[in-house]
């Protein structure tokens, strides 16, 4: 029996502002709340040091790529294993092929986080 290429998501993607991205990780990934709000605290530092908003840009666009992959159990399935075969590959070539797949994954979550999300 096939499977759809990708299955659709509960939760939509939320606009790239960090209190939207910050209720769908509640919802999907709670687990990942306290490394979110580290990190939100850290660009807002930098932000304010550099009187700056490119890090507070740079923070919520890179939160909204993990959002894209975590809607998404099966991607987030994938992407784990091939992260952990890259830990043990030996092989240049395939070590290759599993980055390729890798950057995939993080592309299109890229483009369906920050491309295809309202801002």
């Amino acid at each position: 029996m096939s499977r759809p290429a990708q299955e659709p998501a509960v939760v939509p993607q939320p606009p790239v502002q960090a209190e939207a991205i910050r209720i769908v990780l509640a919802q999907v990934v709670p687990y990942l709340l306290p490394q979110f709000d580290q990190d939100r605290a850290a660009a807002t530092a930098r932000a304010r040091a550099e009187t700056s908003p490119t890090p507070l840009r740079v923070f919520a666009e890179a939160w909204a790529v993990e959002v894209a992959i975590a809607r998404h159990p099966e991607t987030v399935t994938r992407l784990r294993e091939l992260e952990a075969a890259a830990v043990e590959e030996t092989d240049v070539r395939a070590a290759m092929e599993i980055a390729a797949e890798i950057s995939a994954i993080r592309r299109a979550a890229a483009e369906a986080g920050v491309g295809g999300a309202a801002r």
